[in-house]
């Protein structure tokens, strides 16, 4: 497994080998061994996600609070998504940055988001199947977004699908109505990179 840390700290990018032959391919998708001597430590599975999107749809920029926050483990069994790892992080070297990976039945790669991480991806097909592996179960009264389409953290969607067909982003209107950035900042929803760095420390 080939495994890449992204521009935004705490992100990573997992590709797995792959093994094809005349009845299909076996891939080895998750390692605990490789991830944990990248991440520093354990991920512990709390609650499982399935999303099944029409080519176009955003789902994010989504984060919860810290503590617990939730980590993800994100991959794309079934069609094509761009995945972003949002730094939404206060006092973070690269708050408001971000960096993507394309998430697909081709390549089979995952993306790590830890704790204190935005999260968002746009569909580049339609029936792309998202699967996320939670170090927490949901919880509403911890859980926040920033609109996808917030001016500030100018995240650059494709423009086009898999095929090469022009793109219609489609968000619900609970990402719509989102605030943005600054907004989120100044009402005191963001993590703080120091909060982060601490509970990280203690896993």
């Amino acid at each position: 497994m080939e495994i890449r840390e992204l521009k935004v700290a705490g992100a990573w990018e997992f590709t797995p080998r792959q093994f094809p032959d005349e009845r299909g391919l076996f891939a080895e998708v998750y390692k605990s061994s490789e991830f944990e001597k990248v991440i520093g430590h354990k991920l512990e599975l709390r609650q499982g996600n399935t999303s099944v999107s029409k080519a176009g749809t955003v789902r994010g920029i989504h984060f919860a609070d810290v503590p617990p926050s939730q980590a993800k483990y994100v991959m794309c069994p079934s069609g094509a998504v761009l995945d972003f790892a949002v730094d939404i992080r206060v006092g973070s070297p690269t708050f408001g940055q971000w960096d993507s990976v394309l998430l697909d039945d081709v390549d089979r790669r995952a993306i790590y988001l830890s704790e204190g991480l935005g999260h968002v991806f746009v569909a580049l097909a339609d029936n792309s199947t998202v699967v996320y592996m939670c170090s927490a179960e949901y919880a509403p009264g911890r859980e926040h977004g920033i609109n996808p389409l917030c001016p500030e953290v100018a995240i650059d969607y494709p423009t086009v699908d898999r095929d090469g067909n022009p793109l219609e982003l489609l968000l619900s209107p609970k990402d719509t109505d989102a605030p943005g950035l600054s907004e989120a900042k100044e009402s005191g929803l963001l993590p703080s990179w120091e909060a982060c760095q601490q509970f990280i420390a203690t896993l």
